[in-house]
């Protein structure tokens, strides 16, 4: 969970400002009305805020000294203002802040959310700078680290590449055109061939202004481009852009396999990663292990205590899979409260084990769900072995898991 302090003198503004971050998951908001509030708060935390908005204009800091006071504690801020003191702002803005935002309306409250939003997905994104030159990579890495993100470097195309080996979750890369060894946009061109726009955003940066070169660069690849010299807050602005785009992609895939519920891949992803699963243990020979895991008498859970609670305790069992397994291991909600699953590299022996392990969890578990304690078990079924399509072992899974209800359930039942 990331931290943000919000402070403003206005409870209206508060209120706006909680149901817009409210929107964005694994926040913990911390809110104060006043300077002394706020000084408290960051004293309590030691500093450790991921984020703060603030307001310029306080009841006892009315010349804007709460920026100054997260800046001595390194935290990262946008500031709302009610109005507009060109000359505060101008000395605010030579502070280290994101952006200075006018309070005009509701779609100011909702940018200054985003913006923050925007702040703690830096957190977790890495940019890779590509130029020959250290004074402009000085440059861009002071700019990429107001907005704090995690920065490797590269001093032409081909150490460029290298590090991408090495750090595939790189999610932009801002190269110069005219390097040694290799130049910019044969970089582009080779980091194409291995990802789409859509995986890894290219930003060009050159001082040449041809429209060729520019044309070039786009035609093959790349994002974007700017020219050098640039502001601090274009570099920011259209790193800010990009990194939006890929986020947005990534949001779109994982609507298209994702279940909306859980979080967990659906039913079409599973299939369409588990035939290659499939298909690459059928070229080795080895069995894999499909099982299917289904609650026991869900239907009592919903009609006692309602749809909501059933909501929990399917996401229940996504929580007790996902700490039973290996990251590796595919897990998918195939629809109402059944689980498919996708084991490979594993013993029959250590499938017993597993699966075994895995109902006795959910046989002591306990949670809580709108004032009720709820525990449930489930049944298991599984099907280890090689068949000759992973619809057959699907098919033989789900008639374990029959066998497995019609027996008392409760219980793990296999097939081969």
């Amino acid at each position: 969970m990331k931290k943000v302090l919000v402070v403003d003198d206005s409870k209206t503004i508060l209120t706006l400002l909680e149901i817009e971050l409210r929107k964005f998951q694994d926040i913990d908001l911390y809110f104060a009305e006043d300077y002394k509030s706020a000084m408290k708060l960051i004293r309590m935390h030691q500093g450790n805020f991921h984020a703060a908005i603030l307001d310029l204009n306080l009841p006892d800091a009315p010349n804007g000294e709460v920026v100054k006071l997260a800046n001595q504690n390194n935290i990262p801020s946008i500031v709302l203002s009610g109005t507009i003191n060109e000359d505060l702002k101008s000395s605010i803005m030579q502070r280290d802040i994101i952006d200075f935002i006018l309070k005009s309306d509701t779609s100011s409250v909702k940018f200054a959310a985003s913006s923050v939003n925007r702040i703690l997905k830096n957190y977790d994104a890495q940019v890779l700078i590509v130029d020959d030159s250290k004074t402009y990579r000085l440059t861009l890495r002071e700019s990429m680290q107001k907005i704090h993100l995690n920065i490797l470097e590269a001093k032409d195309g081909v150490e460029a590449l290298a590090v991408l080996e090495r750090n595939p979750n790189i999610s932009l890369i801002l190269t110069d055109y005219e390097m040694p060894n290799l130049n910019g946009l044969d970089l582009t061109i080779k980091i194409r061939e291995r990802y789409n726009k859509d995986q890894i955003s290219i930003i060009a940066i050159s001082s040449i202004s041809e429209q060729d070169t520019i044309t070039k660069f786009l035609r093959f690849g790349a994002n974007d481009f700017i020219h050098k010299p640039f502001s601090h807050n274009e570099i920011v602005t259209r790193v800010n852009s990009n990194l939006e785009t890929i986020d947005l992609f990534s949001q779109i895939k994982d609507m298209a396999n994702k279940d909306f519920l859980t979080g967990m891949f659906n039913r079409r992803y599973f299939f369409d990663s588990g035939s290659s699963i499939f298909h690459k243990n059928k070229r080795k020979k080895s069995s894999i292990a499909v099982a299917m895991i289904d609650i026991d008498k869900f239907k009592n859970i919903n009609d006692t205590y309602g749809h909501d609670v059933g909501d929990d305790a399917i996401k229940e069992v996504s929580k007790i899979l996902q700490s039973n397994l290996r990251a590796s291991d595919l897990i998918a909600r195939f629809g109402g409260e059944e689980f498919c699953i996708v084991l490979e590299d594993i013993t029959s022996e250590h499938v017993e084990y597993i699966f075994e392990n895995i109902r006795n969890a959910f046989e002591h578990n306990n949670f809580t769900s709108y004032g009720h304690e709820i525990s449930y078990t489930v049944s298991i079924g599984v099907c280890y072995g090689l068949k000759d399509s992973l619809d057959l072992m699907v098919k033989a899974s789900d008639e374990a898991l029959y066998d497995a209800k019609a027996n008392g359930r409760n219980q793990v039942a296999l097939k081969s």
